[in-house]
């Protein structure tokens, strides 16, 4: 790494033509801070190997990341901070508010329902006529003594790894896993649980992070990985149509091929499927460019609780004929019907892309940098994330894979921005006008640009590492929640109030670090409350105070991840009792008999 050390008021207002003219030998800059910032960087800046930025510092006070800003009305605030006025819990509400809360705080009783059939050996049999290979069906249960089985039973920790999700947090029951691997085999499996009253839970890639994809008793799990195969893809619409259980990744290298990617990107991408991604409506890195699957799903396959296959795998862009009934199937969870096929449009891959991360000195600074970045880089910026120093550290210390640090000293926080298009000149001109801007204004403190792809994925690691090094810290409560932008660290300030109320926030107590990072674009704000162990006492800390708190600034409990087991009774805090009342009506006209996925979702 080369650093370039330069003062933001050496920029002149002579022409571009001039601050570019020379380019000095690389050990000559780095030791001549003095240089004119284009004098130095103009030439080089897109051709060294991993150039970073300095601006000289001035004088700045950085906030201590525990301080809360605290103020007790709207009028007094402008004399404490910028963040705006600190949501509080009112102590007196109107009567329709307290109703609504009532609904809010209904906790459903979670009890196996006598509704649902127990699974027997003769249901294993009939599984088996219809799956055509034994290593189609897991199962604890053992044949019937005298019978010719045509399964064998397992240890019950083969099953393990599909009755538990990936955090270790939730935990099933299940004596039963089928794999099917065609949209039939999926219809008889259901046509038949649809007659035994037998609960079934579909699942993924299970990285799902409210408890969804396992189950919550004894439910079948129906595992559709075995639905593996891309089905076509029109090279000139950009048009992908796949099974459910293609993974993100190598659906992305498939396509990557022709020219194209997929609309999003996730952390999990090497493990999670398609289907899962519908059904949960994931949002990921690059919602801000591409915007929502709502938007970019064209059609789907879905089998019904009943067995019925509904075929609506179009490739149209435009179908103007009736309702869309795909759009209920999107972030449904998996609790209307089960996503075996998806349609999907998917944009050119750029061939010009810039990552690049920046730090700064407070959260109004990211703020105004968002703003800045949005003006200058317009159609070309793909992600903008933000993470603050906690985070930073957690990855650090704890990341399985040593994620370098490429700067000299720590800042409270740090944005990550990627920039792609089709012309690398026209993008590497506006992002080093923006660079110019950021530094002349003094915005930022620090920044580092990535020159090749391994730089680039190294940067990206210090955003996409903080899950799995909070995971390697200890037990995570993940929090995933949208609201206004400007109100999304006061959050995070707050739960570390909290904490620190109740004495059990700082080293060596339960809860060892609370990290602040996101998606700044779209006002998606994750808070992963590290702790020793899942313990009873920091959630109730926790909840439902986060969620309240999310209420009151009319934010959403959650962004991108679902509801699932974890938020099933959380909904009333997002919507009205008139739009629970509907979605439940919905729900009870596809599945009457509540097989899909039960005791999730929507219990209020």
């Amino acid at each position: 790494m080369t650093r370039i050390v330069s003062r933001a008021r050496c920029i002149t207002t002579s022409s571009r033509a001039e601050k570019m003219s020379a380019r000095p030998d690389r050990h000559e800059a780095a030791r001549e801070p003095g240089r004119k910032l284009l004098q130095v960087a103009g030439l080089s800046f897109f051709q060294r190997p991993l150039l970073a930025w300095r601006r000289k510092s001035r004088h700045v006070a950085f906030p201590d990341q525990s301080r809360v800003y605290r103020y007790t009305s709207a009028s007094s605030a402008s004399t404490h901070s910028t963040l705006g006025p600190r949501i509080t819990v009112p102590a007196q509400r109107s009567p329709r508010r307290q109703a609504q809360l009532a609904l809010r705080r209904s906790l459903a009783t979670v009890a196996r329902s006598d509704v649902f059939a127990n699974i027997s050996a003769a249901d294993i049999e009939a599984f088996a006529k219809i799956l055509p290979s034994p290593s189609q069906i897991l199962t604890t249960i053992s044949p019937e003594s005298g019978s010719a089985a045509s399964y064998q039973a397992v240890d019950p920790s083969e099953l393990d790894t599909f009755n538990n999700d990936w955090m270790n947090k939730y935990h099933g029951k299940s004596q039963l896993v089928l794999k099917p691997k065609t949209t039939k085999e999926v219809s008889e499996i259901m046509k038949y649980c649809h007659s035994k009253n037998i609960a079934v839970v579909p699942q993924g890639g299970n990285t799902g992070l409210v408890g969804g994809g396992v189950p919550v008793f004894d439910e079948v799990i129906i595992q559709l990985g075995g639905l593996n195969q891309i089905r076509s893809f029109d090279e000139v619409a950009g048009t992908l149509v796949c099974d459910a259980g293609c993974i993100l990744e190598s659906l992305d290298n498939h396509i990557a091929e022709k020219g194209y990617m997929m609309p999003l990107d996730l952390g999990a991408k090497g493990s999670c499927h398609i289907g899962g991604n519908v059904a949960t409506n994931a949002g990921g890195l690059r919602f801000l460019r591409y915007g929502s699957l709502h938007g970019n799903v064209l059609g789907l396959e879905v089998v019904l609780p009943d067995g019925t296959v509904m075929d609506n795998l179009s490739t149209l862009r435009k179908d103007n004929t009736g309702f869309d009934l795909k759009q209920l199937f999107i972030g449904s969870e998996g609790t209307i019907g089960l996503i075996t096929g998806v349609s999907i449009v998917t944009p050119r891959r750029p061939s010009a892309m810039n990552v690049a991360v920046f730090a700064l000195d407070s959260y109004e600074a990211v703020q105004t940098v968002f703003g800045q970045v949005k003006k200058h880089c317009g159609e070309i910026l793909s992600a903008f994330e933000f993470f603050d120093q906690t985070s930073f550290d957690v990855v650090q210390k704890h990341a399985t894979a040593h994620v370098r640090d490429p700067f000299e000293a720590r800042h409270p926080f740090y944005v990550l921005i990627e920039t792609s298009g089709s012309n690398k000149d026209h993008d590497d001109e506006k992002l080093q006008v923006l660079l110019e801007h950021l530094m002349e204004e003094g915005m930022i403190q620090d920044g580092v640009l990535a020159q090749d792809e391994t730089q680039l994925q190294g940067l990206w690691a210090l955003r996409e590492s903080i899950p799995e090094a909070a995971g390697k810290m200890g037990k995570v409560f993940k929090y995933d929640l949208s609201m206004p932008i400007n109100k999304m660290y006061e959050l995070v300030l707050d739960m570390r109030k909290r904490f620190d109320e109740h004495g059990v926030h700082g080293e060596g107590k339960d809860v060892g670090a609370v990290c602040g990072y996101g998606h700044i674009g779209d006002g998606n704000l994750h808070i992963n409350i590290v702790a020793k162990s899942y313990d009873e006492k920091i959630e109730n800390i926790i909840e439902p105070y986060i969620y309240e708190w999310t209420s009151e600034v009319k934010g959403s409990v959650s962004a991108e991840h679902g509801l699932g087991l974890m938020k099933a009774t959380k909904i009333g805090y997002s919507k009205t009792p008139e739009s629970i009342e509907y979605m439940k009506k919905i729900k009870d006209l596809f599945d009457p008999k509540g097989i899909l996925n039960p005791y999730k979702y929507i219990q209020v």
